[in-house]
């Protein structure tokens, strides 16, 4: 007997166990990172102290209250956006493009940290902004969606009117809309981050996955590197890719969601099936039994 049919027969409730797969699947996730990354978050350690000492032996005169002065000029240009290599005048973090994309951060929940208000006005002001904005952008997020899916439903109605291979075409429209997503939202994005930020394919797809899940760790923020001057158009095709983005991977997800369920009423149907199974059994052995106890009557 598998453990799901067990769960089922001893009538836990279903929260209970989604609630048990939740949790097993955070602590496997928070085993898998700790063995992948905590080696490194040590060789990182040494690293930094080995050039913390070397730092010191080549400027003696920096000594240790020197080099905290140093580190905290560079943290203040880094909250800023200003980079130390050169004297060119920058205009840091706060520029327009650079606006407007956090505004859109905001609003879409993905918030990187890189930028944050740090007036009180623009502190409470972002508090009322977020307030109105994210229901706002799921409205519209939610209405771009809807029209994605009628696109969708619209074109294999078309096909299936040519065809008469009804489940063969609706499966072949997902398949070619989500690979046209992918490339579109995931592979030329990479391309496009490879040329302006300098990010390898792999970071450059992380990135992405990232910023459209509205996960949003800060660790890569594109239009932020304040030793690269940017296009103008770069800001409003990052703004127009995280809009349009959202819209797609939530429609992902939300399918995503659809499988996960449906798979969890299978099994609670498989469940309840095996208890209707055993609860005829006794009906079934019941008029065998009686005609063994009317034979032997009758004898």
């Amino acid at each position: 007997m598998g453990f799901f049919q067990k769960c089922t027969q001893a009538k836990v409730p279903s929260i209970l166990m989604l609630g048990a797969v939740y949790v097993a699947y955070v602590l496997i996730g928070g085993v898998v990172f700790w063995k992948l990354e905590g080696r490194l978050v040590q060789e990182d350690i040494s690293r930094i102290l080995e050039g913390k000492i070397r730092l010191l032996n080549t400027f003696p005169c920096l000594k240790q209250e020197g080099l905290e002065t140093v580190s905290a000029v560079i943290q203040d240009a880094l909250k800023v956006g200003v980079s130390l290599k050169g004297n060119q005048t920058m205009d840091g973090l706060w520029k327009f493009s650079s606006s407007t994309v956090f505004a859109a951060t905001v609003v879409t929940t993905i918030g990187y940290g890189n930028m944050s208000p740090r007036t009180m006005a623009g502190q409470i002001f972002c508090v009322f902004f977020a307030l109105f904005g994210i229901p706002l952008n799921m409205v519209v997020l939610n209405r771009v969606g809807k029209y994605m899916l009628v696109i969708g439903r619209k074109t294999c109605d078309f096909l299936q009117g040519k065809t008469n291979y009804r489940r063969c075409t609706r499966f072949m429209v997902h398949l070619v809309s989500y690979l046209c997503g992918a490339a579109l939202f995931f592979v030329m994005p990479m391309m496009v981050f490879e040329q302006q930020e300098g990010w390898n394919y792999s970071k450059g797809i992380y990135y992405c996955f990232i910023t459209l899940s509205t996960i949003g760790f800060g660790d890569y923020v594109a239009d932020s590197n304040p030793d690269v001057v940017y296009p103008g158009w770069y800001s409003v095709l990052m703004a127009s890719w995280i809009f349009f983005g959202l819209a797609w991977l939530a429609l992902i997800i939300n399918h995503s969601i659809d499988i996960l369920e449906r798979l969890n009423a299978h099994v609670k149907h498989w469940g309840s099936s095996t208890d209707d199974c055993q609860d005829e059994e006794p009906a079934v052995l019941a008029p065998e039994a009686e005609g063994v106890k009317d034979v032997t009557l009758n004898g």
